[in-house]
């Protein structure tokens, strides 16, 4: 069973009208109302193409004001997901909402609602800007009279004003993923879908346009695909990492720092500690050789041994010269959580 917009369908049979239909306009009025914030509800989403499962059973939710980074290794399934959420792709199994909207059943209405930047920008070279920014405004059904002032405010909150009667061509890269952005978010829509929005420009480029989509950020629900770890840190409020179609990580960036606390330390003392004395310490997981002198010490994630281990030295008489933390990085959780193939069996992986 499923509801929709004005009905409930049960296999292939849709009412509409009677206590069903009142009770199902009652229901989604009571959803809206609850849940104003939510942008998009992702459910069991698959993608095949013939025996190759590139999305494997992804569900994941966005709210308003939240910009989302969707991780993952080159063909983890990241542009698949995009071009599904977008409509330009439609899943093999699942269920995609646009607010309360069904994206398969309505998709027109649902992109009303959406704004799309795929990884190769859908620009023309031989239009100006304003040209060809006044042609996405018409495709995404912005009323005529209100193009002019749709096509002015893309171009002031993506920094296009000086450079609306250029030809695209003429522009470079980074203008024209600036443009890209702006034929994105023209209509206002509730939610702005990026692949890779900084690939291939350079460093200042990069810092520009992660300015524009944090911007974004805070009157949009931004999706963010990408496969670069810095650029997730410094604009993301939310982590998600994507594997061989499945999802594998998913968490605030909050959620993502705590687990990059540190979970180890390096002991370095003037004699060599004695191991046994050390696995004695409460919450101590292993203790690993570097050297003769130096020790690695792991430790549950939310311990502290720091003050423990410098005062058992101290007992010890072992003469502690180092006493290091080692903290975990968005690339060491990125590494662990995509390289151990064995997670994922070989059949189910895209």
């Amino acid at each position: 069973m499923r509801l929709y917009g004005v009905g409930i369908r049960f296999g292939g049979c849709h009412e509409q009208n009677g206590t069903i239909a009142l009770f199902t306009r009652f229901s989604h009025m009571i959803y809206a109302m609850s849940n104003n914030d939510l942008l998009v509800k992702v459910e069991n989403l698959y993608r095949y193409y013939d025996d190759h499962c590139a999305v494997q059973d992804l569900s994941f939710e966005l709210r308003k004001g939240e910009i989302l980074g969707f991780l993952g290794p080159n063909g983890a399934g990241k542009s698949t997901t995009m071009q599904m959420l977008s409509g330009n792709l439609a899943p093999s199994a699942g269920r995609i909402l646009i607010g309360s909207v069904d994206l398969l059943d309505e998709p027109k209405r649902a992109k009303r609602a959406t704004g799309y930047l795929p990884e190769q920008p859908p620009l023309y070279p031989d239009f100006t800007v304003n040209e060809y920014l006044d042609y996405c405004a018409r495709l995404h059904r912005v009323p005529h009279s209100k193009v002019p002032a749709a096509r002015a405010l893309a171009k002031e909150r993506c920094g296009l004003k000086e450079v609306g009667h250029r030809l695209i061509g003429n522009l470079s890269k980074g203008y024209q993923q600036r443009v890209g952005i702006a034929q994105a978010i023209i209509h206002s829509p509730a939610v702005v879908i990026l692949d890779e929005p900084t690939i291939g420009l350079d460093p200042i480029q990069i810092r520009e346009i992660r300015a524009l989509i944090t911007e974004l950020g805070k009157e949009h629900g931004v999706i963010l695909s990408t496969h670069i770890l810095p650029e997730v840190q410094t604009i993301c409020s939310r982590v998600q990492i994507i594997h061989k179609g499945r999802l594998v990580f998913n968490d605030t960036l909050t959620g993502l720092t705590q687990r990059m606390q540190s979970t180890s330390l390096v002991l370095a003392c003037r004699l060599a500690p004695e191991v046994k004395f050390l696995h004695a310490l409460p919450d101590v997981k292993s203790v690993e050789t570097l050297d003769e002198h130096r020790l690695r010490i792991t430790f549950t994630t939310h311990a502290n041994l720091a003050e423990a281990v410098a005062a058992e030295a101290v007992k010890r008489g072992w003469g502690l010269l180092e006493l290091t933390p080692e903290r975990k990085s968005l690339e060491q959780i990125f590494v662990d959580l995509t390289a151990a193939d064995e997670a994922v069996p070989e059949e189910q992986a895209a």
